[in-house]
């Protein structure tokens, strides 16, 4: 039987535990990569299914871009370099040979995009350019965690060109909208939409947003990011457009991404002692069929009824799963709890004779999951149950998410919020507050929220008096 540390025990490594023991991964023989396993991409398809849709709905196209970028492309913007060189790997060398010019492997493409948007746009009728990409990047991490940080890593990053700056915030807002409504709507994650400090934004950012979401020991999870980028790298790429009034004119430019730590983030902020709990949506088996039987006969009249409910979920549209190996119901109980199938329905002889099956849902563990129904309307009732999993599921996360924020307005308020959660306090976006956190606790500013309340405050750093509140925590 599969052994899962308790969390409250150690629980970086209940994660792991529950990453191996669930199937989703694997370690790969290049230290900090991993191997993702059919299960965990399955979750990750349907994560990338529905917000690729998303992309498509609001006029986004996918595109791809080369692996390889050319070294001096990263140097043209001082801060991006800045920023991205100690996580670069660099190639020298390649068929054997020196290369005349160093390649980057891919960490983000801003600049690879950058050169060929140069190319593409020459009239304001070229705009915008809404271009996403499905790729992975490699960044050379020291510390690293499956799905959370990995050297390489798959994600999207979108990258978009317009006329005005004030399109180009449209576009940055609207994709943050994307993103927020993804989580919630699709993988049951709450969150804070906000703006990241001067210190944290994207290197050769004007401004970076990001949804910041609470993990079950209370660390924050950066869950994804997008960048308003001016016309920083439309100057140094020469990304220029003749504009109606027949002058030339520089782009603005924006970028966005979520990876596959949205995967890690399913994991933590649902993920109970017995392993995964999924949201319906993004679940590879919605509802798994367990048969139980003693002898022959039993076996005989319960797979006839099991495979007849299977064909009926089935057709219904729902991802089903009829568990026909041999062994104990007990086992498979525990191995689909594991794994986080949101319905089990189990059917025995009893069951049978009366025309009802028993359901167990994974988001409420024992008796108060459990519940027999009638074999007639199971598909309606299932249906049903899916979204109400759903919502158990985000309400559950939005309670222990808000429980565990405080507000502060001094700063030994906040050395005590961030022991056990965050603390939501008033802070002058000054880079030296940022690093007064970072050098005084083992937490750091996560973001300052969209919604404000009218007010003036003190800073809790350097005293000044302030108009909004930033949210501070330990992170990953």
């Amino acid at each position: 039987m599969a052994k899962v540390t308790p969390r409250a025990q150690d629980y970086s490594e209940w994660y792991l535990d529950v990453i191996r023991e669930a199937d989703l991964a694997d370690y790969a023989p290049v230290r900090g990569c991993i191997v993702v396993k059919p299960y965990g991409w399955a979750i990750y398809e349907h994560m990338r299914e529905f917000l690729d849709r998303r992309f498509k709905e609001t006029g986004h196209v996918n595109a791809a871009f080369p692996l390889f970028i050319p070294l001096s492309f990263l140097q043209r913007e001082a801060q991006h370099v800045q920023g991205f060189s100690p996580e670069l790997a660099v190639v020298t060398h390649g068929g054997g040979e020196e290369l005349e010019e160093p390649l980057v492997v891919r960490p983000t493409s801003e600049t690879i995009i950058g050169y060929s948007y140069a190319q593409w746009i020459r009239s304001y009728r070229d705009l915008p350019l809404l271009i996403n990409c499905w790729n992975s990047v490699v960044r050379w991490e020291k510390r690293t965690k499956p799905f959370i940080r990995t050297m390489e890593f798959y994600w999207q990053e979108g990258h978009t060109a317009h006329a005005t700056h004030e399109e180009a915030l449209e576009e940055v807002m609207r994709i943050l909208d994307v993103y927020y409504d993804h989580m919630r709507a699709d993988c049951a994650l709450p969150g804070f939409r906000g703006r990241k400090s001067l210190y944290e934004r994207f290197a050769g950012a004007l401004t970076t947003y990001s949804v910041e979401s609470m993990m079950g020991d209370k660390r924050s999870l950066q869950s994804c990011t997008s960048h308003d980028l001016g016309q920083n790298f439309a100057r140094a790429f020469e990304i220029k457009f003749l504009d109606r009034d027949n002058t030339e004119k520089y782009c603005w430019t924006t970028s966005w991404g979520l990876s596959w730590r949205l995967l890690g983030a399913v994991i933590m902020v649902h993920g109970d002692d017995q392993g995964l709990r999924l949201p319906p949506k993004i679940a590879p088996i919605q509802v798994v069929i367990v048969p139980i039987y003693k002898t022959d006969a039993e076996k005989s009249i319960v797979f006839e009824t099991a495979g007849r409910l299977f064909q009926t979920l089935k057709a219904a549209g729902m991802r089903v799963k009829l568990d026909d190996r041999d062994e104990t119901p007990g086992f498979k109980f525990n191995d689909w709890e594991l794994r986080g199938v949101p319905v089990r329905v189990e059917v025995g002889p009893k069951d049978v004779a009366n025309g009802m099956v028993g359901l167990a849902r994974r988001d409420r563990p024992g008796k108060e999951g459990k519940s027999f129904v009638s074999q007639q309307g199971l598909a309606e009732h299932i249906h049903t149950l899916l979204q109400e999993i759903h919502q158990s599921l985000l309400q559950q996360a939005e309670h222990f998410l808000h429980s565990h924020i405080r507000e502060c307005n001094t700063w030994d308020e906040v050395k005590e919020a961030v022991e056990d959660g965050w603390a939501l306090a008033p802070l002058a976006d000054n880079p030296a507050n940022d690093e007064f956190i970072r050098n005084n606790l083992t937490a750091k500013t996560l973001n300052f929220p969209l919604d404000q309340p009218e007010g003036e405050w003190t800073c809790v750093v350097s005293g000044q008096r302030v108009r909004e509140r930033a949210l501070i925590g330990k992170s990953y």
